[in-house]
């Protein structure tokens, strides 16, 4: 939110709008993003022993969030385009979930943050895990999406608590 407490993606009439960003100072920023898509323990013991039919579940996830927060201008209307210098995403089992947690860490040098792509790569990661053992359970559940830390520009530094 604006620091008047509007909303930033409307203009004075209410209109969605992309926001102006280019009077703010270029910084160094970074999000991290966290999240989990909870299963059976027999559909995560396919997964953690290698034995999905559609191959390597984490690896192509890992894969997959990269993209998603490479693209992520492409899929949130209002999101600018941002020269992203880091995306790393961890995946790990969970057999107290039971499920995979799924982290990612998003940075760049710009004019605004990169919260939005590390939810996206967070988000892409899970979808595919789903994807990818759909065939074994139908109903796994993603959930637990958010951003845990944000830093750089003038907000300052946001840990999520």
């Amino acid at each position: 939110m604006a620091a008047d407490n509007s909303l930033s993606h409307f203009d004075d009439q209410g209109r969605a709008h992309m926001v102006d960003v280019s009077n703010k100072p270029v910084t160094s920023r970074i999000a991290v993003a966290e999240g989990h898509i909870t299963m059976t323990a027999d559909t995560l013991a396919l997964v953690m022993e290698g034995r999905a039919a559609k191959g390597d579940v984490l690896g192509t996830a890992r894969l997959a969030g990269i993209m998603g927060a490479k693209r992520c201008a492409d899929l949130i209307p209002l999101c600018h385009p941002l020269p992203i210098t880091k995306v790393s995403l961890d995946l790990t089992c969970d057999p107290d979930l039971p499920g995979v947690r799924i982290s990612a860490t998003v940075k760049t040098t710009g004019q605004t943050g990169v919260e939005m792509e590390a939810l996206t790569a967070v988000s892409v990661a899970a979808l595919t895990v789903h994807d990818m053992v759909k065939a074994v359970q139908k109903d796994m559940v993603i959930g637990g999406v958010r951003v845990t830390l944000k830093d750089g520009g003038k907000s300052g530094r946001f840990t999520a608590p």
